[in-house]
C-alpha cells in the first residue's frame, strides 16, 4: 500500500505540465551539453559539418514547433469538452491523465525550447566548430523524436475523446482499482463490521477540511499505530465524502499525541479520485449507460455495450483476498452487495422501459449469479429481482415481462 506522500507524486507525474517541463529541461541539457563536448570532437568533423547544416533545421523547429503546440492543445481541449457533453463529466479528470497526449505535447514543447535555446547559444557565439557537430547530432535527434510524436498523434487523435475510447479507458482503470479492491477489501484492515465496533472512549481523529476522501494512508497510519501500541478504527475510507470536523477515524487507547500524525494520512479533495475508491470507476461507467438510456441522447447501444463490461469485470475480477495486513487497523469493507448496487441499480431504474436493455441486464446478472464468487453470486441475485420489479411497472406488453422472467431463470 503506498504511503500519501508516493501516492501525491504518482499524481503529479500525471500532469501535463509535468511532463513538458521535463522534457524542456532535457532540450536545455542537451543545447548545453552540445557546448561542453567540444573539445572531443575530431576536427575533420567540424570542417564538413558547420552553420549551414544546423541553422536551417533549427529555425524549422523553433517557427513551427509553439505553432504545433498550440493546435495540439486546441485539439486535446475539443476532445475533453466533446467527452464531457457525450458521455460523462467525470471521465474528464480521466482524460486529463492520458499518457500518450501529454508525451506528445510535451515532445513538441520540448523541440520548441531546443531549438529557441540553441539559436540563442549560437548567435551568443557559444558553439565553435566541434561544438556545430555536437548539436547536429542532437538536432537529428529531436527530428526523429517529432517525428515519431507526430505518427503517434495522428493515431491516437482518431480515437480521442470518442465515446467506445473514453468507454475502453474507465473500463481498464476500474479493473485496475477493482482488483486492488478486492485484493484488499478493507484496505489491508480487519474488517469494521459497524460504528457499534469501535469502542466506548476512542479518541476522534477530525477531518481537517472537507470533501472527499481521496486516499488513505493505511501503512503510514499502521506504522504509527504500531509503534504507539493503539488501534485505529477507520470510518472515512476512499470516496466518502466529509465535512471539516467530523471524524476520519477513531484511536483507542486514546492518545492525543498521535492524532495529528494519523491525520496527515489522509487526502481530502473537492472531487473523487479513481486510485482507492472503487465504487467510483463503477460508478462512472454506469452513468455513462444511464445517460446514454436518457430522452436526449436514446442511445441504447451504449447502455448494452456497458452492461457487457461491467459484466465482464465483475465476472474476472479475483476472488476477495481475507488477509489482514495491518492487524491494529479497522476499516469497513467493500461489500459485493454494494459493488452490485452501485454497478446495476441505476441502469435497472432507468433501462426498465426497455425490452432490450432489460434482456441484456438480466443476462449479465445470471452470469454473474452462476460465478464462482457465493457472495457476488447472491448479490447478483437480488439485483435479478429489483431488475424484474422495474420492468414490471415499465414494460406495457405482458410478453415482454414474461421474457424477462423466463431469461432471469428464477
Amino acid at each position: 500500500m503506498q504511503s500519501r506522500r508516493l501516492w501525491q507524486l504518482i499524481r503529479l507525474s500525471r500532469r501535463l505540465w509535468v511532463r513538458a517541463v521535463l522534457i524542456a529541461l532535457l532540450a536545455i541539457l542537451a543545447a548545453v551539453m552540445a557546448a561542453l563536448l567540444d573539445p572531443i570532437i575530431p576536427t575533420i568533423l567540424s570542417r564538413r559539418i558547420g552553420e549551414a547544416a544546423v541553422m536551417p533545421i533549427l529555425n524549422v523547429l523553433a517557427s513551427s514547433m509553439l505553432a504545433v503546440t498550440t493546435f495540439s492543445l486546441s485539439v486535446m481541449v475539443s476532445a475533453h469538452q466533446q467527452a464531457s457533453s457525450q458521455v460523462t463529466p467525470r471521465s474528464h479528470r480521466l482524460l486529463l491523465e492520458d499518457t500518450t497526449t501529454q508525451t506528445v505535447l510535451a515532445t513538441f514543447l520540448g523541440a520548441f525550447i531546443f531549438a529557441l535555446v540553441s539559436i540563442i547559444m549560437f548567435r551568443a557565439g557559444l558553439y565553435t566548430g566541434s561544438g556545430q557537430v555536437v548539436l547536429f547530432v542532437f538536432t537529428v535527434a529531436v527530428v526523429g523524436l517529432v517525428v515519431l510524436a507526430i505518427l503517434r498523434w495522428i493515431d491516437h487523435l482518431s480515437r480521442l475523446g470518442s465515446v467506445d475510447e473514453t468507454i475502453a479507458q474507465l473500463e481498464i482503470r476500474a479493473r485496475k482499482t477493482l482488483t486492488v479492491s478486492r485484493a484488499r477489501p478493507s484496505l489491508g484492515a480487519r474488517p469494521l463490521p459497524g460504528p457499534t465496533a469501535i469502542p466506548e472512549g476512542a479518541l476522534p481523529i477530525p477531518a481537517p477540511r472537507g470533501g472527499h476522501v481521496q486516499f488513505v494512508g493505511m501503512r503510514t497510519v499502521s506504522d504509527i499505530a504500531e509503534n504507539a501500541g493503539v488501534e485505529v478504527y477507520i470510518t472515512a475510507m476512499p470516496g466518502a465524502f466529509i465535512v471539516s470536523e467530523a471524524p476520519l477515524a477513531w484511536l483507542y487507547p486514546p492518545d492525543p499525541d498521535r492524532v495529528a500524525a494519523i491525520q496527515a494520512a489522509w487526502e481530502i479533495g473537492a472531487v473523487r479520485s479513481f486510485d482507492q475508491d472503487a465504487r467510483f470507476a463503477l460508478m462512472v461507467l454506469t452513468e455513462i449507460a444511464s445517460r446514454a438510456l436518457s430522452p436526449g441522447l436514446n442511445d441504447p447501444g451504449t447502455a448494452i455495450d456497458v452492461i457487457g463490461r461491467l459484466e465482464r469485470l465483475l465476472a474476472e475480477c479475483d476472488p476477495v483476498d481475507d488477509t489482514i495486513h495491518y492487524p491494529r487497523l479497522w476499516a469497513p469493507t467493500l461489500g459485493a452487495e454494494e459493488i452490485m448496487h452501485v454497478a446495476f441499480a441505476p441502469l435497472a431504474r432507468d433501462g426498465a422501459g426497455m425490452i432490450e436493455v432489460g434482456r441484456r441486464l438480466v443476462e449479465a446478472l445470471h452470469t454473474l449469479r452462476t460465478g464462482k464468487d457465493a457472495a457476488l453470486a447472491q448479490a447478483a441475485e437480488r439485483m435479478t429481482m429489483r431488475v424484474l420489479a422495474h420492468a414490471d411497472k415499465a414494460l406495457a406488453l405482458e410478453d415482454d415481462r414474461a421474457e424477462l422472467r423466463a431469461l432471469a431463470r428464477l
